[in-house]
């Protein structure tokens, strides 16, 4: 059973639609073939892509942390308790393994 309540498309805003997705898939086509014409070629590029993922991930990872330890030893001053515990952090933060 169709439902009533949708709004029907007007025909010239359909092929347009349709023909947007055309080239949108057709544009991908050509990047897919156009890159993955040599194995070596794609084995290369996901290689180097991998490296700079890996190398990324351990820098930001780095910067996130040196973040976190600046912002929790300028809160370490606060009253209450609350400078006590996060002192505490701190500490199990720099305490190695």
């Amino acid at each position: 059973m169709a439902d009533d309540t949708s709004p029907k498309k007007k025909p010239g805003h359909k092929i347009a639609e349709d023909s947007e997705r055309g080239a949108r898939k057709a544009l991908l086509e050509e990047l897919f073939y156009d890159f993955s014409s040599s194995k070596a070629n794609v084995y290369k590029m996901n290689f180097i892509r991998g490296m700079f993922f890996g190398f990324g991930s351990v820098i930001g990872g780095t910067i996130l942390v040196v973040v976190t330890v600046f912002l929790l030893t300028s809160l370490v001053d606060l009253p209450g308790g609350i400078g006590e515990f996060i002192q505490s952090i701190i500490d199990a933060m720099n305490t190695p393994r």
